[in-house]
């Protein structure tokens, strides 16, 4: 199953940085491609929630269920949609200036193994302007810190 994963020391805490991966409500206002979510349930231990992604003509919904271990890690279950898998995981380690070191992969299957082969190539510049967009948002919500 093809992966990828980043790491970033950030200056924002393991809370603030939960807080902003778990608000999947508000996806569609900063994340490329997400057209809307829907949270189906939510509990401070796990959620399940739709998301719909699209790039120009294309749309696809996924279902997810995220379980959710405040403030450390959020867990990523793929339950529906154009693929046959895809999960991720996001880890909130604290570091002594009380920000945090944000650990993330994903790992994914396609149904079909040739538009893996073709998708695999452009999933690395995707995967990369998502974590982008996340560290943006934590500017926009926390504020720049040195």
């Amino acid at each position: 199953m093809p992966g990828l994963q980043e790491t970033r020391i950030l200056p924002y805490s393991p809370e603030q940085m939960f807080d902003l991966v778990a608000d999947v409500a508000r996806y569609g206002e900063f994340l490329p491609w997400v057209v809307a979510t829907r949270v189906r349930s939510d509990s401070e231990t796990e959620m399940v929630a739709d998301m719909l992604v699209g790039f120009k003509m294309l749309r696809e919904k996924f279902t997810s269920k995220v379980e959710k271990q405040r403030p450390h890690s959020l867990t990523v279950h793929y339950l529906d949609g154009p693929l046959r898998d895809l999960d991720n995981r996001w880890h909130f380690r604290p570091t002594p200036d009380g920000g945090c070191e944000l650990d993330f992969s994903v790992t994914f299957t396609f149904r079909n193994a040739l538009f893996e082969s073709l998708a695999g190539q452009y999933f690395d510049k995707a995967f990369r302007k998502m974590v982008a967009a996340f560290e943006t948002r934590a500017e926009q919500l926390y504020g720049v810190k040195a």
